[in-house]
C-alpha cells in the first residue's frame, strides 16, 4: 500500500459527515474533470475537513465528506457550481445515488508505525 493512500484522520468530535453511495451510468463524459472540480471547490468551505472515497469492483461508489459543523455543511449543499454538479450527475451520471448525512460523536483512529 502507497504511503500516499489512507484514511482522512480522526477529528474531535463532534463533527458531521456526508456519506455518498453512487452508482454510475455508462455515460461519463466530463464526470471526472467536475469531480476533480468539486474536491477542489469543498476545500475552500470553512470547517470542511476532508474527505474520503472508495470505489467497489462492482460499481458502487463511496464518498464520504468531513464538516467541523452544520453550518459548513449546509454552506457547501447550497453552493451554486455544486448544486450545478449534482443537477448534471442526476441528468448524466448517476443511476442512483444515496445520501447520508451524520453527526459524529465517537471518533478514533490507528497508524502503523
Amino acid at each position: 500500500m502507497s504511503d500516499s493512500v489512507a484514511p482522512v484522520e480522526a477529528f474531535e468530535p463532534p463533527y458531521y459527515v456526508a456519506v455518498f453511495t453512487t452508482v454510475r451510468t455508462q455515460e461519463q463524459d466530463g464526470y471526472r474533470e467536475t469531480n476533480a472540480r468539486m474536491e477542489d471547490l469543498v476545500k475552500d468551505i470553512p470547517g470542511y475537513l476532508g474527505i474520503d472515497h472508495a470505489q467497489t469492483p462492482g460499481g458502487l461508489g463511496i464518498t464520504v465528506g468531513y464538516f467541523r459543523d452544520a453550518d459548513a455543511l449546509t454552506q457547501w449543499r447550497s453552493n451554486e457550481e455544486h448544486r450545478a454538479a449534482q443537477q448534471r450527475g442526476r441528468a448524466e451520471w448517476y443511476q442512483s445515488y444515496t445520501l447520508h448525512v451524520a453527526k459524529v460523536e465517537r471518533s478514533h483512529g490507528f497508524t502503523r508505525a
